[in-house]
């Protein structure tokens, strides 16, 4: 299952959070802490959706929230590999909640898509990087078709922040009652 939230509607980051709760609840996936690698490069405008949540992430980690690509230390196609394995060594029993931008259809510009199962990150600008994370998150930050590596590097910084912004809202909405959950 996939969603499609407007990240400019009035109540985005309950949305965010309702449906981010929701694909939790239908994991299969035992797990006993949460990882969230926000993926993307800080050197790019349109690929810094990731780093940027991962920063407003950050100061919120605790015994059982972990925090992987900031934007001081950002996960991106170079080292997305390393910091996979890194967590699967750390994190063996995580529920891994992946963040990327994406490009996407002119109408879905600014939405946020959640769903169940891997984040294929790089897919919008033809590279080819492992799968990863268990739900995704992506926030659709420009349109999909000819040059998208131009098209990320002249994408618009306002729309990288407000779904970045709705994004961390709707997330940090949950982590008390997930953090609450796991350490029962």
């Amino acid at each position: 299952m996939a969603f499609y939230i407007d990240s400019r509607k009035t109540n985005s980051s309950g949305e965010i959070a309702y449906l981010l709760k929701k694909c939790i609840l239908h994991c299969p996936k035992k797990w006993t802490e949460i990882v969230f690698l926000c993926i993307g490069s800080d050197r790019i405008t349109g690929d810094c959706l990731g780093p940027y949540i991962g920063h407003l992430l950050h100061p919120h980690e605790s015994a059982r929230i972990f925090v992987y690509g900031t934007l001081s230390d950002p996960v991106h196609a170079l080292n997305l590999e390393k910091f996979s394995e890194l967590i699967g060594q750390l994190h063996p029993h995580a529920l891994v909640i992946a963040i990327d931008a994406s490009l996407g259809q002119k109408k879905h510009l600014g939405y946020v898509t959640i769903g169940n199962g891997a984040l294929y990150p790089g897919a919008g600008v033809q590279k080819n990087l492992p799968p990863v994370g268990d739900i995704h998150i992506t926030g659709i930050v420009n349109i999909a078709g000819m040059l998208e590596q131009l098209t990320l590097q002249t994408t618009r910084l306002s729309t990288v922040i407000s779904l970045a912004d709705a994004i961390a809202d709707g997330i940090l909405r949950i982590l008390p009652s997930e953090a609450e959950r796991i350490s029962c």
